[in-house]
């Protein structure tokens, strides 16, 4: 299996790893427009090779595209213009666009909209990590304008990073994403302001800080690049979610400034509801996880 990983960052990296140490991949070849991320992608041994665009995807049996959802809709067209008989995915944070953009190319049955739920908030090759997607989930989406043989192969590979797939439509994965990822990211960056913003004048807030506030912010190293366009491709959902979030947030500061001490004690026994989804759910992948080590 030759595959080609067109984006050399954390996900194209980390996948890269993983699919070669695993046995999947036997040839793996890099493309990147950043002539240092290519070099050094090849330095640490995530990619045997680095080539042109156009010969990547005619070596390769299967193309990832790892790109910035900015430059994904544009390069699914670039990368089908080119194939033959290879699979095509991508896995990026948006599906409608990709997805839109791909449906009236005659290769459209070569290509899978697929969106790996795993990252950290480093980017870069040097960001690469192994086991990044082991039992976590995969969303796949429309996948009856795919392939059977195309969708085999995809969850073939992703089977290999041990991840458990759910299947969807590109607008609900697009909706659901905005509520569980896209607003993480927004709230983590507008905590990191308020607290520059203050920080300007009280230097002992840095000094303060501990373990709560460092994992609460830590998605606001995430790179602008690629999250700028993320939101702005799913703007309609980012703003419902954002609308939400915004009353939430009021509804808080009216019952501080009130002192309804019983209003705020309904809001967080509230919140501490999604304790009981997240451990259920942790034990069902669990079971997952276990299942397929033993499979």
């Amino acid at each position: 299996m030759v595959l080609a990983v067109i984006g050399l960052g954390l996900i194209g990296g980390s996948m890269a790893l993983d699919l070669r140490e695993r046995g999947f991949a036997h040839k793996i070849i890099g493309v990147d427009k950043n002539t240092e991320h290519a070099a050094r992608a090849l330095e640490l041994g995530l990619v045997d090779e680095i080539a042109t665009f156009n010969k990547a995807v005619k070596l390769a049996d299967m193309v990832l595209l790892a790109v910035p959802v900015s430059a994904a809709a544009k390069l699914v067209v670039d990368v089908l213009n080119l194939v033959d008989n290879q699979v095509v995915f991508d896995v990026g944070s948006t599906k409608l666009p990709i997805i839109e953009a791909a449906k009236a190319h005659p290769k459209r049955p070569n290509f899978v909209a697929a969106h790996p739920m795993a990252g950290t908030e480093f980017t870069g090759p040097d960001a690469a990590i192994r086991n990044l997607f082991d039992s976590k989930a995969l969303i796949l989406c429309d996948l009856e304008n795919s392939g059977e043989w195309a969708v085999r192969k995809v969850k073939e590979l992703f089977s290999v990073l041990k991840m458990r797939f759910i299947e969807m439509d590109a607008q609900s994965h697009d909706i659901h994403a905005a509520y569980v990822s896209h607003i993480s990211h927004i709230s983590s960056f507008a905590l990191a302001l308020t607290v520059l913003h203050k920080e300007k004048d009280e230097k002992n807030i840095f000094n303060m800080a501990s373990g709560g506030f460092e994992s609460t912010v830590r998605l606001a190293k995430s790179s602008a690049e690629m999250w700028t366009p993320i939101f702005t491709q799913n703007k309609k959902n980012v703003l419902e979610v954002l609308d939400t979030y915004i009353n939430f947030l009021y509804d808080f500061k009216l019952a501080i400034f009130n002192d309804d001490k019983e209003r705020l004690n309904f809001l967080m026994q509230k919140g501490n509801s999604i304790r009981d989804i997240l451990e259920q759910k942790k034990t069902e992948m669990d079971k997952i996880f276990m299942d397929l080590q033993f499979s």
